[in-house]
């Protein structure tokens, strides 16, 4: 039986795209759109948001812990040295997406990730000055008013690529921004909206 705080968690409106399961209301309710400056944080969720690429978020979600597991907990400096013999077993490992290129795209993302945080102090800093360090606040009333990519989202894709990122395109970016914060794109509507909203505007 559902307790009191649970049936009261699940009588707020959410933005519908989240409803489902368990785990991808809580990753809702608790993740997305929560404002990252955590490195890692956003190293995971480009490895993620790649892997996505063609797939349903709810899939990959599902896999989250197994990438986890087989990419360090996300710690771009071992992945960026991931020899050869682990990349063929990750090809064999049923708890990630099991694409040569986006395992390879992974590994790849990492070094770059690192020259990235070479030559800008940290990737946070070098992605959040696309958005000049706050985040965009849309005031959307439908799902089909959310655009799948912006003037942003191009820029930071073109930006990306010209530094020898993978599977990392706009609408992939787009993705990225609105998971780590660097757009809140819940619905007016969600009882997450104005939460994540004063989260940017203490910022």
């Amino acid at each position: 039986m559902a307790t009191s705080s649970e049936t009261q968690v699940h009588d707020k409106f959410r933005c519908p795209w989240c409803m489902g399961f368990k785990e991808y209301m809580h990753y809702h309710d608790e993740e997305w759109g929560v404002p990252v400056f955590d490195d890692q944080k956003q190293f995971e969720f480009l490895v993620l948001e790649s892997a996505q690429a063609g797939l349903s978020w709810s899939t990959i979600l599902k896999k989250r812990e197994g990438y986890r597991q087989a990419f360090a907990d996300f710690d771009y400096r071992i992945v960026a040295d991931m020899p050869e013999g682990y990349v063929q077993e990750l090809l064999q490992n049923a708890g990630i997406i099991r694409n040569e290129l986006k395992i390879r795209a992974a590994i790849n993302n990492a070094r770059r990730f690192m020259e990235i945080q070479a030559s800008s102090g940290s990737f946070s800093h070098y992605i959040w000055d696309f958005v000049d360090g706050k985040p965009v606040q849309n005031e959307w009333k439908s799902l089909s008013e959310i655009p799948a990519t912006t003037a942003i989202s191009d820029r930071l894709a073109k930006d990306l690529k010209k530094k020898g990122f993978k599977f990392l395109g706009s609408t992939t970016l787009y993705a990225h921004m609105q998971a780590t914060g660097l757009v809140n794109d819940h619905m007016v509507e969600c009882w997450r909206y104005e939460e994540v909203r004063n989260l940017g505007l203490s910022l």
